[in-house]
């Protein structure tokens, strides 16, 4: 017997929930590469959309910024082992979206499955690295230690569809930040797919949130809000129609911390494809507090 089959609707990650866009847009997705095919219709996120995920996120923070770095990485740890589960379905969407081998695809999903171990492995470790213990002329101990910044907006690559999200992403919720991520604008089918990871491991709604749509649309409403403490405009590199220097000029009203892009899109993104990536990204959004205390005799 013939069958209809059912189609997917991929929506938004909000809060832990999937909602369509409340502006009721989608747009069309298609492959990578020659013979350009239809793949799926995403939903198209409004500056409402995004105002609703930094709520979201904002809501969320407390508690995670509040969790102990052990149980942080177990979390990320858990969304590991559910992208393990899902490999095949990965290996697929990143060969279509991006148009390369099957063997190609294959190694970019084991490095992004191994960015978040590593990433994971040091959300107990990262403050002994960073922070410390500060010679001082004087009586005094005095401490440094990192702290999460707060809410983080990111622009995910635009080419790299899986590895380049999980390279901004990870860095700012090791620390106990919340994350309102816009996902690559040709290419979001893979991140919608990992959203499905985050909703069925241990990561609580909200902090992480993923929007869908054109860059240049929803971008500057994030760079501009003031509930948001710092956003990572690594995929304003490649977008099109989007300048990340207007950007970065939208964000210094509060006060941002702002990553900045280095060049073009590869370039931004290429060296965190190391099994080593270095800690500069973890690094980008934390604060440091400083503690002073008298020593005794």
């Amino acid at each position: 017997m013939s069958r209809v089959d059912v189609r997917k609707t991929y929506k938004l990650f909000i809060g832990g929930k999937f909602p369509r866009s409340e502006s009721g847009r989608s747009y069309e997705v298609f492959s990578a590469g020659r013979g350009r095919r239809f793949l799926a219709n995403a939903a198209q996120g409004s500056r409402k959309d995004a105002r609703d995920a930094v709520r979201a996120a904002r809501a969320a923070l407390p508690g995670w910024a509040g969790a102990t770095a052990y149980n942080r990485g177990q979390v990320l740890y858990r969304v590991a082992e559910v992208m393990e589960s899902r490999r095949t379905q990965f290996v697929a969407e990143v060969q279509a979206a991006e148009g390369v081998t099957a063997a190609r695809a294959e190694a970019t999903v084991s490095a992004a499955i191994d960015r978040w171990v590593w990433y994971a492995g040091w959300s107990d470790k990262y403050a002994q690295v960073l922070g410390g213990l500060n010679p001082v002329a004087g009586p005094y101990f005095d401490i440094s230690a990192p702290e999460p910044t707060g809410v983080v907006a990111a622009l995910a690559p635009q080419r790299s569809s899986l590895l380049g999200l999980v390279s901004v992403v990870a860095p700012i919720v090791v620390a106990g930040n919340t994350a309102v991520v816009l996902a690559s604008e040709e290419r979001p089918v893979p991140a919608i797919t990992l959203a499905e990871a985050l909703a069925t491991s241990d990561v609580p709604g909200g902090v992480i949130n993923l929007i869908t749509g054109r860059t240049a649309e929803v971008a500057p409403w994030l760079a501009s809000h003031l509930d948001v403490n710092a956003i990572d405009l690594t995929g304003a590199a490649d977008a099109q129609d989007v300048s990340w220097g207007e950007l970065e000029a939208a964000a210094a009203e509060n006060l941002k911390r702002v990553l900045r892009p280095a060049g073009s899109d590869e370039q931004a993104v290429e060296p965190d494809f190391a099994p080593v990536p270095g800690l500069h990204r973890l690094e980008a959004f934390l604060e440091t507090k400083t503690v002073w205390h008298p020593k005794g005799r």
